[in-house]
């Protein structure tokens, strides 16, 4: 009898937290659609253009995108969420002017041509899922504490521990403004053609935009972490890993001496990653 009243209770519990999780669940719907339409228009676009590196300038745009959306599922204005959309869209438009200025006019990028040349006719349907919608996946997983915050709300009011994050974030955006700003300048002097950049943030690590990067993922997850987002530690871990071992250090270092033979003694005295003071040689 005990079990069969306890029923109910049960089986309301279970329909509640289910209700809890619908909103989470519709925007998550709603944004990887939204994800996977843009990625498909900038698929047909880079076909007539027979460029894949249109889909570069859009990553952090994308961020921006998704920000937005969830705010508008939401309907909260509370300071958290506002501070996690201001962050977002000051880190995505930023990044997403920066690397369409950097690639204006400068023909598909070499990762994409290389790939171009080794698929041959294939190529288009292979860009398809492995540049344009594999991107869109990895976006929308990388942006589950910012839609899984915003979307709950609570608590609105910030603490010590958002400070951390914001200061963490900051971090970040310094090293991967100004990474991308100090080597701007130095390839943009012909004196340097060739040469191995190693001054400003780059004397103290190889990659200061994937270290500043690294640093403004985690900021936002730790600005998630209070609204019960902590489940979202998946999304930090993903673009720590992707920086660190696949489509960051490891694949831009994989031909760059051949390139550039001066770069290894770079590499034997400078910090791949995290930033540290150089080695004597």
């Amino acid at each position: 009898m005990e079990a069969a009243a306890a029923a109910p209770l049960l089986l309301t519990k279970r329909s509640e937290r289910l209700t809890d999780m619908t909103p989470l669940l519709q925007l998550l719907t709603i944004t990887l659609v939204s994800l996977g339409g843009i990625m498909m228009m900038l698929w047909l676009i880079s076909l007539a253009r027979r460029d894949a590196s249109i889909v570069d300038p859009f990553w952090g745009a994308g961020f921006v995108m998704i920000a937005w959306i969830a705010w508008g599922q939401s309907s909260r204005s509370d300071s958290r969420s506002l501070l996690l959309i201001t962050l977002t869209t000051i880190w995505g438009l930023r990044l997403s002017g920066f690397l369409l200025w950097r690639n204006w006019s400068h023909g598909e990028d070499r990762r994409y041509a290389a790939m171009r040349a080794w698929h041959g006719p294939r190529f288009a349907w292979v860009s398809l899922f492995t540049v344009f919608l594999l991107q869109a996946v990895i976006l929308w997983l990388i942006s589950f504490p910012i839609q899984a915050a915003v979307i709950t709300g609570q608590p609105a009011l910030l603490s010590a521990f958002d400070l951390v994050a914001v200061l963490l974030w900051t971090i970040g955006f310094v090293f991967e403004t100004a990474g991308d700003w100090q080597l701007a300048r130095f390839k943009a002097n012909p004196a340097n053609t060739g040469q191995v950049m190693n001054r400003g943030l780059w004397r103290y690590t190889r990659h200061p935009n994937y270290f500043g990067d690294f640093c403004i993922w985690w900021g936002l997850f730790l600005l998630a972490i209070p609204t019960g987002a902590g489940w979202t530690i998946f999304s930090p871990l993903l673009m720590s890993v992707l920086l660190m071992k696949i489509s960051g250090v490891t694949l831009l270092e994989s031909t760059i001496v051949d390139r550039r033979p001066d770069y290894a003694a770079y590499q034997s005295g400078t910090s791949s990653f995290f930033p540290w003071f150089p080695r004597s040689k």
